[in-house]
């Protein structure tokens, strides 16, 4: 059992959502002494920076290192903000606890290595300092509740979730897709977990995080957690995903917390509904009917000594499908994702069938 202290920064004051906000990288002080004051004239209270930066490739700014933690200590002594960064070893939190800083962040990177948690657990050990967890890159949800635990198990009771979205391997709209039932489920898991919503990771893409924050509030999430920048045209790293302050005033200004869906006519929605059941049902039954003859064909595969996995005939397949799905006006991604699901299924009837003779 996962014991849980509510984190109070990140609870709601006058119906308003808890904001976590500030640049992708601390790069210089000026910059961030900067985007704090124009947070803070925002109402934030808690100013984000990263100090260590995990890059994917070498060679690019992987942050200012310890000299950064000053600067952030600054930010609070002038704008009374908590400040918040990031950590993914026990060496980060050993300058972090000395520097006094006032809450961290596990990554995704981190968080996906459970040598990585443990050894941060260890290191906060005794302390009281509040660690929010993003998920991993992959949506694995039992890596996450296994970080959650790891962090308990060091008696850290002061613990929230950061969801960022997860990689694809297919590229979408979002820069990760958001899988919103993995949240969901966590909470479901671990009750009482406060969960805030990263939408500038998830979207990618300035234009569009305004949405995902609006619908992360829709999905009951506790705050957000927004990458500003005071000029992200020349920021050393995530220049695409980044707001200006004034951007960030314009969202945060239209933001509706925890709204309440309009009423709407059910008897208006019923047939469209009724449709719906009757072609997922016919749906179902399609799928069934492929899956037993896909059945058949794993038996003559096995006579005959053939591979189960036929690449060729896959991408003829699969290409016919999306040229079909085009002429309907379907997504090409979507196409190719639906039949990959299906083709890996199909692949699973198979192997299962040969067992069984």
């Amino acid at each position: 059992m996962i014991e849980l202290e509510k984190i109070e920064l990140l609870e709601s004051q006058s119906g308003k959502c808890p904001l976590i906000a500030g640049p992708c990288s601390a790069e210089s002080e000026q910059q961030v002494l900067d985007c704090a004051h124009s947070l803070a004239r925002l109402g934030v209270r808690i100013f984000r920076a990263g100090v260590w930066k995990p890059r994917t490739r070498p060679g690019t700014f992987e942050g200012a290192g310890n000299k950064a933690l000053e600067w952030l200590t600054q930010v609070r002594k002038e704008t009374g903000m908590a400040v918040i960064t990031e950590v993914a070893n026990a060496r980060h939190v050993e300058a972090v606890l000395n520097a006094g800083i006032d809450m961290v962040w596990i990554g995704a990177r981190t968080t996906t290595s459970p040598f990585a948690v443990q050894e941060i657990a260890d290191a906060l050990r005794g302390t009281r300092i509040p660690v929010l967890v993003k998920n991993p890159i992959n949506a694995e949800l039992e890596l996450w509740i296994g970080a959650f635990e790891r962090l308990s198990g060091a008696g850290i009771t002061k613990l929230a979730a950061i969801h960022r979205g997860f990689s694809s391997y297919y590229e979408r709209i979002y820069r990760y897709s958001p899988e919103w039932q993995i949240p969901i489920e966590l909470r479901r898991r671990i009750p009482g977990l406060q969960v805030i919503c990263d939408p500038s990771h998830m979207a990618g893409r300035s234009d569009l995080v305004p949405h995902l924050a609006q619908m992360a509030l829709d999905m009951k999430a506790n705050g957000l957690f927004i990458e500003v920048h005071p000029h992200p045209e020349n920021a050393l790293s995530d220049v695409a995903q980044q707001l200006t302050p004034s951007q960030f005033e314009q969202l945060t200004g239209n933001l509706i917390y925890h709204r309440e869906p309009e009423k709407v006519d059910l008897d208006y929605l019923e047939p469209y509904r009724n449709r719906l059941e009757e072609i997922d049902m016919e749906l179902v039954r399609n799928l069934a009917e492929r899956f037993r003859i896909t059945g058949s064909i794993g038996e003559y595969k096995n006579l005959k000594n053939l591979s189960i996995l036929q690449p060729d005939r896959y991408k003829a397949v699969s290409d016919e499908l999306v040229r079909e799905g085009i002429k309907y006006g379907l997504d090409e991604k979507f196409i190719r994702l639906l039949f990959e699901a299906i083709h890996a299924e199909s692949i699973r009837c198979q192997i299962n069938k040969n067992k069984t003779i």
